[in-house]
């Protein structure tokens, strides 16, 4: 039987470039090929962290068709870019839909929750003030 630690190192995606840096550029498509060759891919969704500063990042999510994250808020400003595919983002009584192409800016504090209504990506971007800054309040379980 596997060792927990040897699975959890297994399955750990190294990080070869800073996530922090003067210049960051992306290759998305390559991105979103890593994402879906890894295990995590097979539960639905997968996200990694492409831009991480103290009051700044950039997350890319890849969603198989009708995976939902529940609701969730962010302590700073974010926007949802959507990469490929077509999402719905609830959010204070609102439905948001969000083909390619099409972006969603919300205040900080602001429940929302994302759903795929087919194969998608989606970039956010979060942005903390110095008074607001933080981690994402994740999501009740």
């Amino acid at each position: 039987m596997p060792h927990l630690l040897d699975e959890h190192i297994k399955h750990r995606r190294p990080h070869p470039q800073p996530m922090s840096a003067p210049f960051l550029e992306f290759d998305l498509a390559r991105e979103l090929e890593q994402l879906h060759g890894e295990p995590e891919w097979e539960n639905g969704q997968n996200a990694k962290t492409l831009v991480k500063y103290d009051d700044f990042r950039i997350v890319l999510t890849a969603l198989k068709p009708h995976r939902k994250i529940p609701g969730h808020q962010t302590n700073g400003r974010l926007s949802i870019e959507t990469v490929s595919g077509h999402v719905l983002v609830r959010a204070e009584g609102r439905t948001f839909d969000l083909t390619r192409g099409r972006l969603l800016a919300l205040d900080h504090g602001i429940v929302h929750e994302l759903e795929a209504v087919e194969e998608s990506a989606v970039l956010q971007t979060i942005v903390w003030s110095t008074e607001t800054e933080g981690e994402t309040i994740p999501p009740p379980l």
